[in-house]
């Protein structure tokens, strides 16, 4: 599988060790940085990496930053991806199996190395079971603006 992987600063170790462990696995990865641990603003790398999922070469993305959170909704802007924080095996298979995510975001400064990359695995390994929720998948991707809300601070 080919996978677009990327981080903010506080998770440059660590995506240096997902890349590892995915080419390990046979997987082909395209690490679209940081590759410092100078600060970045994380929806720069967030969003290169859904929409290589989205529009191509990628089939699923990988992010990190320090809590997963920031990567999660900068991901989300991008129409047609789906994007799950990762925290415990249920949120891994369920965003797989229910909701076909092809996004996983993961927190470095809240999971252990170990766990993030059990949890990928499992995610990875997890098929999306398509039947009722094939129909569920179909409206998240077609809600009208969902790729882009209003801005709360707009003026600030």
């Amino acid at each position: 599988m080919r996978i677009a992987l990327a981080a903010d600063h506080a998770a440059v170790s660590e995506k240096a060790a997902v890349a590892e462990d995915l080419r390990a696995a046979g997987h082909e990865v395209d690490d679209l940085g940081p590759f410092d641990e100078r600060s970045v603003d994380y929806p720069d790398y967030a969003a290169p990496a859904a929409r290589a999922v989205v529009a191509g070469p990628a089939e699923r993305a990988v992010l990190l930053c320090g809590t997963g959170i920031g990567q999660c909704m900068a991901a989300n802007k991008v129409p047609g991806a789906r994007a799950a924080v990762l925290w415990n095996d249920a949120s891994a298979e369920m965003s797989r199996r229910h909701n076909d995510a092809n996004v996983a975001c993961f927190g470095a400064r809240l999971q252990p190395l170990p766990e993030i990359l059990r949890l990928l695995r499992l995610w990875l390994d997890t098929p999306f079971d398509g039947g009722r929720h094939a129909r569920r998948v179909a409206k998240i991707d077609g809600v009208p603006g969902a790729s882009a809300g209003p801005r709360r601070d707009a003026g600030a």
